[in-house]
């Protein structure tokens, strides 16, 4: 069973009171809180939270629970995300009613990011419960971020080293390999779920069997996408290959999630234009930039002031696979953006003032170039506000924005802005290629703007506008 804190059980029983819940009920809705959140922690489960209740109550109907129970079990866990919802809302209050002048015054999540989270190198993290960071309440914010996955599964130690030796290898395959580190953390994920999922059974003795069961299992009791199926099979071949040395299998007769045909969510410039009317600064510069370039959300985090060109007007966007693409500067923000390099200048020269360390940079570079972190061209274009201390060597170091800041001010941009629609950052991007197809756009432009190999992945967005045909037919030689 997980240890959680006194002051999340003190909370959560100070909104059992507010909301009526009798005081005779306070101990079993604690635990069935706990009961949940160790189910969380143990077996596999999905990213929506109705998904992972409904998982919990059919666990204990197999337990032969009563259904009077199981429906308060799962009124214990509603009330617990009611809990963190208020306490996201408050916040969000408290922190819009302060002011001040000094650059990311105004952001609303002010928290300090842990060395292993922001350093962009593969260090030893804090480890908290899984559950915690699946459902988690407003206390955890400077601990951990939502998150389906555990920070660096790969780092942490269980009951059985002959599986923290296979995830090590593994691991150190995807480094040697530059893969993303998000790469290495969503493979060491799914490599701690199959092992949680087998009951650390001996990696030696693990056969293709195994990975079946497992796959039918997310097919079957997990309800997960095709995606998400997909994703966990390749992680598992990389794990197998490369952390087991083994060769995996064929499978067959396994239940794949059904792959539906998915058309991208799709702004109008009137919508994009009322969420930005939402987004304090530095957030709606931000968000123009991922829209204007048409940027995935790490592409616009990981800008750095040496990316600008402004007499060329081109930016140039470091994207995924280490594949480097250059796209226009929007000329209706350049003003925006070179005053953002000013702001960066500014908070450079108090950082060289008070003697940081330098920003933290990709692989081995500060190796072959010791003053590349404190050279300005190489300074984040959007930087966090606080220094990051690297718990190894206690250098103080800049970061770039972080993402949860980025998506918490979008979430209430979009629902202040009253869109009824489910927008993410990268929402933006799909906008930024539907918008050049409306203006007739040809499609391999819009494939070069945005850094796809295929011409079949920009294809999609031929879905997301209307089809304008000629009936009579006309010889080109007449256009």
């Amino acid at each position: 069973m997980i240890t959680i804190p006194n002051e999340v059980f003190t909370n959560y029983i100070d909104y059992l009171n507010k909301t009526g819940v009798p005081a005779s009920s306070y101990a079993e809705y604690k635990k069935w809180l706990r009961f949940y959140l160790d189910f969380c922690d143990k077996y596999p489960v999905p990213e929506s939270k109705s998904e992972r209740v409904r998982l919990f109550t059919d666990k204990l109907h197999d337990k032969k629970q009563s259904l009077a129970l199981r429906q308060r079990a799962a009124n214990a866990v509603s009330l617990y995300y009611q809990m963190e919802k208020q306490e996201i809302r408050e916040e969000h209050e408290s922190r819009s009613s302060l002011s001040g002048d000094e650059p990311y015054e105004n952001d609303r999540v002010k928290q300090k990011p842990l060395s292993a989270e922001t350093d962009g190198a593969y260090r030893q993290p804090q480890i908290v419960p899984q559950a915690l960071t699946q459902a988690r309440p407003q206390q955890f914010r400077t601990i951990a971020r939502t998150s389906n996955y555990n920070e660096a599964g790969y780092q942490e130690k269980t009951d059985s080293p002959e599986w923290d030796a296979a995830l090590s290898a593994m691991a150190d395959e995807i480094m040697v390999r530059h893969y993303s580190r998000k790469t290495l953390k969503t493979y060491a994920n799914w490599s701690r779920q199959f092992q949680r999922f087998l009951k650390s059974k001996p990696p030696q003795e693990l056969m293709t069997a195994d990975v079946k069961e497992y796959l039918t299992y997310l097919a079957v009791k997990g309800k997960v996408a095709a995606s998400t199926q997909n994703q966990a099979f390749n992680a598992l071949l990389f794990f197998y290959r490369h952390g087991l040395k083994r060769e995996f299998g064929e499978l067959q007769d396994v239940p794949r999630a059904k792959k539906s045909l998915y058309i991208p969510m799709v702004l109008s410039r009137p919508e994009i234009d009322a969420i930005l009317e939402h987004l304090s600064y530095p957030f709606n510069l931000f968000i123009k930039v991922l829209f204007g370039c048409g940027l995935r959300l790490f592409e616009g985090l990981q800008l750095r002031v040496r990316d600008f060109n402004f007499d060329a007007g081109v930016l140039t966007v470091h994207g995924k696979g280490k594949k480097d693409r250059t796209v226009p500067i929007p000329e209706s923000i350049r003003s925006e953006l070179q005053a953002q390099i000013t702001v960066v200048g500014e908070l450079y020269a108090k950082d060289l003032a008070a003697g940081y360390d330098g920003v933290f940079l990709d692989d081995a570079v500060e190796k072959k170039y010791p003053n590349a972190p404190k050279e300005f061209l190489h300074q984040w274009f959007f930087p966090q506000k606080s220094l990051t201390t690297v718990v190894e060597t206690g250098e103080r170091r800049r970061y770039h924005l972080h993402e949860s800041q980025l998506q918490e001010a979008l979430y209430y941009a979009v629902r202040r802005a009253k869109i009824p629609k489910k927008v993410t950052a990268h929402t933006f991007r799909h906008s930024f290629a539907t918008h050049l197809l409306q203006a007739n756009y040809d499609i391999r432009t819009i494939q070069t703007l945005l850094g796809h190999a295929s011409l079949k992945t920009t294809m999609i967005y031929t879905h997301c506008v209307p089809v304008r045909t000629v009936k009579e037919p006309k010889s080109p030689l007449d256009f």
